[in-house]
């Protein structure tokens, strides 16, 4: 099932690099996974990591500090990669915010990109069932959280399942794709012309469509984010999240001087970590 590539200890754990043979995007995957120390004892509570355009599996374990703070809280991370690998499709690396390393969360429907890009049921279905049979984690007890196209992935993910994970955050989410650049980019060619298909996977079209959903989300912005008026709509969702009267469910938080940067991840990963923690071991 999975083939371990490597393996360091790391803050009294384990980061463990793998792949294995995924059926829904029809190639093979890596994905990198921390088991804190306690997990040589019980299951553990876990967190998934969504990373953005153009990162692989590595950036967030590399760059984002997380390790320490999931040590600290005695919690597994599981970071896969943001799209397919290897698959030759013509034109599927010609850009960097569409294709190899941008897969965006959603399951293909066009038929140049629907035997491979699938990366909405790879996160949803196969990867966890794949990871939780696998591993020491308790599947009654996981998050979801990314950043950028990740943080989209992240938010739509929780929305459309609620009962499977217990809490979401985002650093710097692309929180209504339709609307912006890389969003049309990606929808027209994954998911055709048809836009009521694109707000299936639109944060803000989602919360008109699941008025019922309960949310307590963290969103982390950097107000000197080079993508912040192009590509985040983060007012956009603001102002949904006001015009439904869900503000009390939201947490969002503009961080003076901040870039859309890994060193920005970093700078407020143990405030994303402890609301995971706090959900988790509720």
């Amino acid at each position: 099932m999975f083939k371990e590539i490597s393996r360091n200890k790391a803050f009294g754990g384990y980061i463990v690099k793998y792949e294995h043979a995924s059926e829904q995007l029809s190639c093979t995957m890596k994905v990198n996974v921390f088991l804190p120390k306690e997990a040589d004892q019980a299951k553990v509570p876990a967190i998934y990591y969504l990373s953005g355009l153009s990162c692989n599996e590595d950036n967030f374990i590399q760059k984002a500090g997380a390790l320490a703070e999931a040590a600290k809280h005695g919690l597994a991370l599981i970071a896969p990669d943001t799209s397919p690998r290897g698959v030759s499709i013509e034109g599927d690396s010609d850009h960097w915010d569409f294709g190899t390393g941008a897969g965006f969360y959603v399951d293909a429907t066009e038929e140049k990109w629907a035997k491979h890009y699938r990366m909405y049921s790879y996160i949803v279905k196969e990867l966890p069932g794949l990871i939780h049979e696998a591993f020491p984690i308790d599947p009654s007890r996981i998050s979801v959280m990314g950043h950028s196209m990740g943080g989209h992935g992240a938010l739509q993910i929780f929305i459309k399942n609620p009962t499977m994970f217990k809490s979401v955050s985002a650093f710097s989410p692309v929180c209504n794709p339709i609307h912006c650049p890389w969003g049309v980019k990606a929808f027209s060619n994954y998911l055709g012309s048809n836009q009521d298909t694109w707000k299936e996977y639109d944060t803000v079209e989602l919360l008109k469509r699941h008025p019922d959903v309960h949310l307590d989300v963290l969103i982390d912005v950097g107000t000197s984010d080079q993508f912040l008026e192009r590509e985040l709509n983060i007012e956009n969702l603001k102002d949904v999240i006001k015009e439904l009267g869900r503000e009390n469910e939201w947490n969002i938080r503009y961080q003076e001087g901040y870039d859309h940067s890994y060193f920005f991840v970093a700078s407020f990963i143990a405030d994303h970590i402890a609301h995971h923690a706090k959900a988790l071991k509720a």
